[in-house]
């Protein structure tokens, strides 16, 4: 018995192992989207590849949502013990989650907050951190994330949903309300802002420029 959960354990760890490295050429699913297709609920995605994507709206992204993206190997394990001394509860934490961590989570786990699913994401996020670039990372964060109501999956998905034309052609203004939705992709609406969102996305857009170069260095090159 001991002996057969053991092999059930490197199998379940194995697949997640074997398909981080498979998405540096294949295109992926997230788990919500898979469970969304299993039970017939709509799902809108339209993959779009980093190189059509505005360099604002990547930058602003990486701003709202990990602005150590290009400096750490998946986990920023300095900002999650500052959040962990603040936090009164773990789902206070998330500003210490990552962009590798969410595409953990969003590729290879479920929904919700728990310290179980925590422990598996940040192994899991060293080793994406490891096998794909950090340029093939943003491109499938940005085309996995939840970013509607509806089954809107992907920034272009959210775009188009939000402002009515393709992710390619948002401006600053655009992308920082886009951004701003990550968090809870149910409740804000960056189509018809509530004045909190219109605040946070007014701060970002701020800060962006000051920290743009620094955002996206490990990107190679952008499209303007």
């Amino acid at each position: 018995m001991a002996q057969l959960a053991l092999r059930i354990l490197i199998l379940l760890a194995a697949v997640p192992m074997g398909l981080s490295i498979l998405y540096n050429m294949v295109d992926p699913a997230s788990t919500l989207m898979l469970a969304r297709w299993a039970t017939g609920e709509r799902v809108e995605r339209i993959w779009l590849p980093i190189e059509q994507m505005p360099a604002a709206l990547v930058r602003t992204v990486i701003a709202s949502e990990d602005a150590s993206f290009c400096h750490h190997w998946g986990v920023d394990f300095a900002e999650m013990r500052a959040a962990l001394d603040k936090a009164d509860e773990l789902e206070d934490t998330r500003g210490a989650s990552t962009i590798p961590m969410q595409v953990a989570k969003n590729l290879f786990l479920w929904p919700g907050r728990s310290f179980i699913r925590k422990a598996i994401e940040i192994p899991l996020a060293v080793w994406l951190d490891l096998v794909v670039s950090k340029r093939r990372l943003i491109e499938i964060y940005l085309n996995i994330a939840e970013w509607g109501p509806n089954g809107e999956f992907g920034v272009d998905a959210g775009a188009r949903r939000a402002f009515g034309i393709p992710a390619s052609m948002v401006n600053a203004r655009q992308a920082a309300l886009l951004a701003v939705m990550l968090p809870n992709p149910l409740r804000r609406d960056a189509g018809n802002p509530s004045p909190g969102v219109e605040r946070l996305a007014s701060r970002l857009q701020a800060r962006v420029p000051r920290e743009g170069p620094e955002l996206v260095s490990c990107l190679g090159p952008m499209r303007p």
